[in-house]
């Protein structure tokens, strides 16, 4: 039972993740004045993926109000690839979902409290994500899981939620004057 927890608790966080990507990435479609007030690594990845395209004037598409229309299109484009791709939800995967995404780097810069170090709230989310791909893909841990494990990592996910909701909301209203709540 408490294995099955522990899976479900870092389903949890890989959904939130996206979920959470996702909901920015609408409000800056939605809200922003103009381009230039998207966030700048935003709008460098924007332009390396149509720099990428095999049409060599695919970057006049951001041209006006295109720039809008690029966005949205990347949302569902986006969402696919997450789908595909987003299977491990460890502090690397997570700190390249968010810049990639919605031009955020290093959201776990901010996973620290009392008591907490960013580097060890990285490398504890990074042990329980492990965790669960052992009792995933191996049909069980390397021993028990404890109660104490999954309220643990219950506990570290729900503050990592706060963090990365909080500073999800910063990015989206220093960009668009409206936080997402």
């Amino acid at each position: 039972m408490l294995k099955v927890r522990d899976v479900l608790i870092t389903a949890v966080w890989e959904a939130y993740c996206e979920d959470i990507v996702a909901e920015g990435l609408k409000h800056l479609v939605a809200n922003p004045s103009s381009s230039a007030a998207l966030p700048k690594a935003l709008r460098k990845q924007i332009v390396k993926e149509l720099g990428a395209e095999a049409d060599e004037l695919a970057v006049w598409q951001l041209a006006d109000a295109g720039w809008r229309t690029v966005l949205e299109a990347r949302i569902d484009r986006l969402a696919e690839e997450r789908n595909r791709r987003l299977n491990t939800p460890k502090t690397g995967k997570i700190n390249e979902l968010f810049l990639t995404e919605l031009g955020i780097p290093k959201i776990s810069a901010t996973w620290n409290w009392t008591g907490m170090t960013k580097a060890s709230a990285e490398a504890k989310l990074d042990r329980f994500v492990e965790l669960r791909g052992t009792i995933t893909h191996r049909g069980g841990g390397s021993g028990k899981v404890r109660k104490t494990q999954v309220k643990a990592y219950y506990g570290h996910v729900t503050r990592l939620v706060g963090k990365t909701g909080g500073r999800v909301n910063r990015a989206v209203e220093d960009a668009t004057g409206s936080g997402l709540w």
